[in-house]
């Protein structure tokens, strides 16, 4: 083999990897773009014209990234999502008791309404403008986090009432209109929640 042919060779995964790289960080700066945008002026203001201005592609850099809607939501909501501290479902259900898991779940949640308070006031605004399989997915997370709570009661005692109220106070609605809006403390609407399902 000449010399030329294993220089050659020894470029070519070079440049490859340098070229995986690249796209790598161009998907990584629309994704954080998007996910900026949807934070500040919400989903259904973003543009693909907004999000290729903020990341410093053409709007067929992003395109060629994410074809549609569905694409860029997936991996928009993955990102966003990784740099969050989620509500913890398993440790809601280690509690036994049905006044403690409630009160876990609601200082779970509380504080992560708090933390992400900008994408979630957005993101609600705008739930007509997010994909279907979005919606349907908060829809069956949020009935999770009810039911999570809700069988931390006997069965005779999972009323219909019950469940609506567990539903009412997990939903970041209740939590916005006690805290941000009455300007609750966390704590202070954590108890009355909890006194209001317990009861």
């Amino acid at each position: 083999m000449s010399e030329q042919s294993r220089s050659t060779k020894t470029r070519r995964p070079y440049r490859m990897t340098a070229r995986a790289d690249q796209v790598g960080q161009t998907r990584t700066r629309i994704v954080e773009a998007a996910v900026a945008l949807h934070g500040s002026v919400g989903p259904a203001r973003t543009t693909v014209a907004g999000i290729a201005e903020r990341a410093g592609v053409t709007r067929l850099t992003v395109y060629r990234h994410f074809p549609d809607d569905a694409a860029l939501f997936a991996a928009c909501t993955a990102h966003w999502a990784s740099q969050q501290e989620m509500p913890d479902l398993d440790a809601w259900l280690s509690e036994t008791d049905p006044v403690m898991r409630v009160r876990a779940a609601l200082t779970d949640l509380y504080r992560f309404y708090a933390e992400a308070e900008p994408m979630l006031t957005r993101s609600a605004r705008d739930r007509d403008a997010l994909p279907g399989f979005i919606r349907d997915r908060n829809e069956a997370r949020d009935a999770a986090r009810v039911e999570a709570v809700l069988t931390a009661w006997p069965r005779r005692e999972r009323t219909k009432s019950r469940q609506a109220l567990i539903a009412h106070a997990l939903a970041f609605g209740t939590w916005r209109s006690l805290c941000l809006e009455q300007g609750l403390p966390s704590r202070t609407a954590v108890q009355a929640m909890t006194r209001l399902v317990s009861s």
